[in-house]
């Protein structure tokens, strides 16, 4: 049995949809278990005991959330040099671009020598006003669907051994 682990922060609820999204498409996966926690909640054992990985965060301020930044900040030398040539795979919800989140998951990936296996989502909310970039948001269908697809792609990569 694998293990999928879903590392997530989310502040206005895109993130957190999205990777619930990704958790429904790898749990129809049966040969993979998935782990789906909160970027406060995972540490090294959980990095340590997983067999692929999906980073899943809100782009702050043109970077990761703090949080996000935070678990990978606590996790990063402690899993170095033994999780290298797994999978991984990320999805970024942005008010704009969401460009410099990805980078910086991109480049940590990088550093603990990740395979990426997929290509990165952004979903953008088009949040650009203060009360607009505060609110609740709801991420729409068919992105939610390719955060499933994801999730669903990743668990079954691991089930098959193709990464």
């Amino acid at each position: 049995m694998k293990t999928l682990l879903i590392v997530y922060d989310s502040v206005t609820g895109g993130a957190r949809q999205m990777a619930e999204a990704a958790q429904r498409g790898a749990a129809a996966e049966p040969q993979t278990t998935t782990r789906l926690l909160h970027a406060d909640e995972a540490g090294p054992e959980a990095v340590l005991a997983a067999d692929g990985y999906l980073f899943v965060t809100p782009e702050m301020l043109a970077a990761l959330s703090g949080r996000m930044k935070y678990f990978f900040d606590r996790t990063y030398y402690a899993v170095l040099d033994r999780i290298e040539g797994r999978p991984y795979a990320h999805l970024i919800c942005a008010g704009s671009d969401g460009e410099n989140a990805m980078r910086q998951v991109a480049r940590i990936a990088a550093g603990w020598r990740l395979a990426c296996v997929a290509e990165p989502i952004i979903v953008c909310t088009h949040a650009q006003t203060p009360s607009a970039i505060l609110a609740q948001k709801t991420i729409g269908l068919a992105d939610l669907k390719r955060c499933e697809e994801t999730g669903a792609a990743l668990a079954a990569g691991l089930a098959m051994g193709v990464f």
